[in-house]
């Protein structure tokens, strides 16, 4: 038998623009099958086919203007000044959310962390820091005092001074802001008992402090926008979070019944094809930049939903393990023939075991949706739908 000498593969499939009212289920399966035509390659059962979020949440027209947001705060706070604490730092992601809760009040009291926010956008360096003789898990800065010390920083990819950013978007909407820099939440007890929380990962653990702390009104993102506002988008589990900018006044939100979707992608495309091919919804990868340490999660989940065969973490052997410790006494065939038997033979969990360790212990879905947005990227590409294959291989396939 001829062996593979290809393992794991990602490509970008292209795909119409999608626009609200598509049908994705359809287009999803006709971009794959007439690629697979077009570049002579076969569907495999257990291959993956991952659609980027945003085309699922744009055919579910899934956005909301500041208008729908600034009501909703509105309801919540009833126009009473509040606190927004720890808000990425990114005009994408956070700016049109800033907007709107500007309108919906006369004050905001705007605390940032430093000298990053959360996914690793730096406002300053840690080396300015450690200069200044800050310590930033403890020590809270006025805007005066940031400027004094930090002077007017701008974001190294980005060339935006956040903090004059956010502090003008605020003031344009007629609302006035008073800017500090902590890194406990508490701290802003000290200012308003109102407070949004605008952490992605650490939400839960934010709000409880702030509770146990005195605060009398919190909400997280994910608080915010979970029914629709005189006809507007929502998400009931995920609300602000994962939203980014459509145009300066509407966001697109995160996309909703997602498992739904992916379960319809996978019937679909097992009808066509006789193969069962797994299905996911992706967003942002998880991995961190080195040069820029951004670390790239700003969505709530890698994947808002999938099939069942996307459950789980990888259960593999590391082959230089093997073959420098259980097998280091043979080579060639012999080496081959060693492995491939240890690998069939391998044990369904290998928690604990050594010739396990360095795999990466981490979901499926955040693996395969990292390399999913990696292969797709976020601009111009044109490949909002990824195929993977040979990924569930291994090297006795």
């Amino acid at each position: 038998m001829k062996q593979r000498s290809v393992g794991t593969t990602s490509r970008g499939i292209r795909c119409p623009i999608i626009r609200q009212g598509d049908d994705l289920v359809q287009i999803v399966c006709n971009s794959v099958i007439e690629a697979s035509k077009n570049e002579g390659f076969d569907l495999h059962d257990k291959d993956v086919v991952a659609i980027t979020e945003s085309v699922v949440a744009r055919s579910q027209g899934n956005y909301a203007s500041v208008d729908a947001i600034k009501k909703d705060l509105e309801t919540k706070f009833n126009r009473e000044p509040f606190g927004v604490i720890f808000p990425i730092l990114s005009r994408n992601r956070f700016a049109i959310m800033l907007k709107a809760f500007a309108m919906a009040t006369n004050k905001i009291y705007l605390m940032l962390s430093y000298p990053s926010d959360e996914v690793g956008n730096h406002l300053i360096s840690i080396d300015q820091v450690d200069e200044a003789n800050i310590n930033p898990y403890s020590d809270v800065l006025t805007l005066a005092e940031y400027r004094k010390l930090f002077g007017y920083q701008k974001h190294e990819f980005t060339g935006v001074d956040y903090v004059e950013y956010y502090s003008d978007l605020i003031k344009s909407v007629e609302c006035d802001v008073e800017i500090i820099f902590a890194n406990q939440a508490k701290e802003i007890l000290k200012y308003t008992k109102n407070v949004i929380n605008c952490d992605i990962h650490t939400r839960a653990r934010t709000k409880k402090i702030l509770l146990k702390s005195g605060a009398e009104k919190v909400y997280s993102l994910d608080e915010i926008m979970t029914k629709p506002v005189d006809g507007s988008g929502y998400n009931e589990k995920y609300g602000l979070l994962g939203s980014n900018k459509s145009t300066e006044d509407i966001i697109k939100l995160f996309p909703r019944n997602c498992f739904d979707f992916v379960k319809k992608v996978q019937d679909k495309l097992c009808m066509i094809t006789n193969k069962h091919l797994e299905v996911m919804v992706y967003g942002d990868g998880a991995f961190k930049d080195p040069q820029g340490k951004i670390w790239e999660l700003a969505d709530p989940v890698v994947s808002p939903g999938y099939t069942d065969g996307l459950i789980g973490t990888p259960n593999e052997l590391k082959l230089k393990y093997l073959a420098d410790n259980d097998f280091k006494n043979l080579t060639g065939e012999s080496l081959k023939r060693a492995i491939e038997d240890k690998i069939k033979t391998k044990d369904k969990n290998l928690i604990g075991n050594m010739a396990s360790q360095g795999t990466t212990p981490r979901q499926l879905t955040d693996l395969i949706g990292s390399l999913c947005d990696l292969t797709s990227g976020s601009g111009d590409k044109g490949t909002p739908i990824v195929l993977v294959q040979g990924y569930f291989d291994n090297y006795t396939n």
